[in-house]
């Protein structure tokens, strides 16, 4: 299969098939340098976009260096990630026509105080790249901030499965 980096209406850029993907078809790696995630929080601090997938049980990331990369989020995705033997490997849930642009879900489960808005444009969308067990917890700590009078608590600087 052929893929194509140009311009996206989720997100800058984003990745295309020049041909039909069947369903279940293994269609990239991602692919780049392994750190640690304390590697990942020092070289991304002031970073609004990073291209970060946590490995394992999260402790390694792999900082985006290739066509994956440019994955978009989509709350309705095409693909979803699937790692392998320690590859991480972009999967097609359903049959992708040529043209059509490769999303997955980034179910974001760590990060710091922005709201990873999601640009997606589904007809589901959740607004958020975050997971939706992500978002309550971060409504429960608000809520429960909220009733003893104090400022909701911000997680570190940590990125997980996803990017920007």
């Amino acid at each position: 299969m052929a893929l194509i980096i140009r311009s996206s209406a989720i997100h800058a850029a984003g990745c295309y098939t020049t041909t039909p993907i069947r369903k279940g078809a293994q269609v990239v790696e991602y692919t780049g340098p392994r750190i640690t995630k304390e590697e990942a929080d020092e070289k991304y601090r002031d970073s609004p976009t990073t291209y970060l997938f946590g490995v394992g049980e999260g402790s390694v990331v792999i900082d985006g260096h290739g066509t994956a990369m440019f994955i978009n989020h989509s709350c309705d995705p095409n693909c979803e990630t699937e790692e392998i033997d320690g590859t991480v490997w972009i999967i097609a849930t359903r049959r992708i026509a040529a043209g059509e642009e490769l999303t997955y879900d980034y179910y974001l489960y760590d990060g710091d105080e922005d709201d990873a808005v999601c640009n997606c444009g589904a007809r589901n969308c959740r607004k958020s790249m975050y997971s939706p067990e992500e978002l309550q917890r971060r409504a429960r700590e608000t809520r429960k901030n909220a009733k003893q009078g104090e400022p909701v608590a911000r997680r570190s600087n940590g990125r997980a499965n996803g990017h920007r």
